[in-house]
C-alpha cells in the first residue's frame, strides 16, 4: 500500500478527495502521473480552475513551500496552467462569450 496524497508536503484532505474523484489515491500514481495530468483530470472533472492550485500542486511535487514560485518561474507556469485549463475546462460558454469573458466585458455564470 502507498503512502496517502498527504503525505506529500502542502496536500491536505481536500486536495486528496478532489484527486480521489478522478482516480488518484496515491501519493506514488500522483508522482508518476505529474502535476499538469493531474490538474488536467481535476479540471476535466469540474474543478474550478485556480492558478493557485496549480502551482501549489506544482510546488508540492517537488518538494517545495507552495509559495517558493516567483519570477519567471511563476510567469511559465502561469502560460502552462492557462493552457491547460483551455484545453480541459468547459465553461459553457461559446467561443465569443469566452472571450468577452476574458477581458471582463460579461458577466460569467
Amino acid at each position: 500500500m502507498s503512502d496517502p496524497v498527504t503525505s506529500i508536503r502542502n496536500l491536505g484532505p481536500a486536495y486528496e478527495e478532489s484527486l480521489a474523484q478522478v482516480g488518484i489515491t496515491t501519493a506514488q500514481q500522483l508522482y508518476d502521473l505529474g502535476a499538469d495530468a493531474a490538474y488536467a483530470a481535476l479540471l476535466r472533472n469540474g474543478t474550478k480552475p485556480h492558478f493557485i492550485g496549480y502551482y501549489v500542486l506544482v510546488m508540492a511535487l517537488q518538494g517545495r513551500p507552495w509559495n517558493d514560485c516567483k519570477g519567471a518561474e511563476k510567469a511559465a507556469l502561469r502560460k502552462r496552467f492557462d493552457a491547460l485549463k483551455a484545453e480541459n475546462h468547459d465553461t459553457g460558454l461559446s467561443k465569443l462569450e469566452a472571450e468577452l469573458d476574458a477581458i471582463g466585458i460579461i458577466k460569467k455564470r
